[in-house]
């Protein structure tokens, strides 16, 4: 966490004339028309409450009147002259706001409410301006400090952009009839694609039919235990979607170095083991293939960015940018738990995390792209025993209240055989071998479970009827299960440091 101490946010932006005389933005006749349309036309409040704030205001005089209006407002009470007077008496600041002949006055500066959402428009904007100005000068102010961490600063200073455009951005109500011409457009595209596809295909036939592949605007949120395969899958489906389908994706491994993922994306395609990718140890015909088939990678759109602790304000920067050079059409993050809100301050953990999660579903509303996003699950899963037991449930998700919240979509990932159960009982399935895609909650469609083929091997995912070699069965050799509330699992189930900190690395 970002420290900030040396950086300080006021409530309300007070910027005077600087040193070469300059002004700050401000716009009082329009400041003052606003407010006199307000007391004297019934329904001028509701034109500008989502652009105004008090603190839109520059004179003193005229955020003292507003803060009265809007406390009348917030309980349904007319606003006009008297009104307001009254308001400021109960308040203590009427003369502080100018008395009754000053609001007498604001009235009559009035000559028409008719471009009164324009004149808001223009307020607000000058106030924005203040507000960058003042954050601008925190900045050169900490910047000169050599006590301050410049890493540190400069998030504050991203964190801090951010809620200025994010209170910037309003967006006009829309008549439905443009709303639903776009959705039969896109009906018809999905009709035309392949299995009726309206998204960005996974690659996963099985899992494709449920989702009608990943939906723009959509926060996904794929989460499973350590050694499950998270970044397993998700490389496997990024590559799918890069080379098979030619559509743009964007990777951010907050864990892994871009010559490891890139080291995954070879064994993947060029189905080599990871020791052999990772030692050179090839024999010819092995380097032969790796030369044949990595021709497959070279010229994919996928972008690649290895920022570890990377803050969710640097990712919307470095998304936003990707999106306009590179036509990103899929971000993928691995893992959410390792982002950070820096230049903010928080209370516990799970507020920073509600913060991340939050604001990636804004993100991808932003952008109309999915993101998805890699999540660890609790231990709660090692309590449970037998092959429904340890299924993941929503309530595994750690920090799982704000995730699940924002999130339009959850996927699991589990695979029986890591916990040495080789059979499905009920329906004498073999389970070596094989991953399930538990579909949890689909805001926008149904839940389902899949099964997908997992090379362990190859840490890649691949279609249940896909070609596989059986002799790769033998990656987990037989043991017993543990008894009933006994937690029986190789250390790299232990994700925790002694210190809290998070070790999981994802296969």
């Amino acid at each position: 966490m970002a420290n900030t101490k040396n950086y300080k946010r006021p409530s309300a932006p007070q910027v005077g004339p600087n040193d070469l005389g300059k002004l700050p933005p401000q716009a009082i006749e329009l400041e003052d028309s606003v407010l006199g349309a307000i007391m004297i036309e019934k329904d001028a409040y509701a034109t500008v409450a989502d652009l105004l704030r008090p603190e839109s205001f520059y004179k003193d005089q005229n955020r003292l009147v507003f803060e009265a209006i809007r406390a009348l407002a917030a309980k349904d009470q007319p606003i006009d002259v008297l009104s307001v007077a009254e308001k400021l008496k109960s308040q203590g600041t009427l003369n502080e706001a100018g008395g009754p002949i000053y609001l007498s006055e604001l009235t009559r500066k009035v000559a028409s409410t008719a471009h009164l959402h324009y004149h808001a428009q223009i307020v607000a904007q000058k106030a924005t301006a203040r507000e960058l100005i003042q954050m601008a000068s925190r900045v050169e102010e900490s910047a000169y400090d050599e006590t301050q961490d410049v890493e540190e600063l400069m998030q504050a200073a991203e964190s801090d952009i951010f809620e200025i455009s994010q209170r910037a951005q309003k967006r006009d109500v829309t008549q439905i009839d443009p709303v639903i011409a776009e959705a039969f457009d896109r009906m018809r595209k999905a009709g035309k694609n392949e299995g009726n596809i309206s998204g960005i295909p996974s690659g996963f036939k099985a899992l494709d039919k449920i989702t009608s592949g990943w939906q723009k605007s959509d926060l996904i949120i794929i989460a499973a235990r350590p050694a499950m395969g998270k970044t397993a899958f998700v490389l496997s489906m990024a590559k799918n979607i890069a080379v098979n389908y030619h559509k743009a994706v964007a990777m951010f491994s907050l864990e892994m170095s871009n010559v490891q993922l890139v080291n995954r994306l070879i064994m993947n395609v060029c189905e080599i083991e990871g020791d052999k990718i990772k030692n050179g140890k090839l024999s010819n015909a092995e380097w032969s293939q790796l030369e044949h088939k990595v021709n497959e990678l070279l010229g994919a759109p996928i972008y690649v960015d290895d920022t570890p602790s990377l803050s969710v304000f640097e990712l919307r920067s470095k998304a936003r940018k990707l999106v306009k050079e590179h036509k990103i059409e899929l971000i993928i993050i691995d893992y959410l738990q390792l982002m950070n809100a820096s230049g903010m301050n928080f209370g516990s953990r799970e507020q920073e995390v509600s913060i991340i999660s939050r604001n990636l579903k804004a993100l991808a509303k932003e952008l109309d792209i999915p993101i998805i996003a890699l999540s660890q699950l609790n231990r709660g899963v090692e309590a449970r025993t037998g092959v429904d037991g340890k299924k993941p449930q929503l309530s595994d998700l750690r920090e799982s209240g704000a995730i699940e919240q924002d999130a339009d979509m959850v996927c699991f990932i589990h695979r029986p055989e890591y916990y040495r159960l080789y059979n499905d009982e009920k329906t004498g399935k073999d389970l070596r071998g094989l991953g399930q895609i538990i579909v949890a909650k689909h805001r926008n469609g149904a839940t389902d479970e899949i099964w997908l083929r997992f090379r362990s091997k190859l840490a890649k995912f691949q279609n249940e009827d896909e070609t596989w070699d059986e002799n790769e069965l033998n990656d987990y050799p037989a043991a017993p299960l543990p008894e009933p509330g006994e937690i029986s699992v190789s250390s790299r189930m232990n994700d925790m440091s002694a210190d809290g900190a998070s070790m999981d690395v994802p296969f």
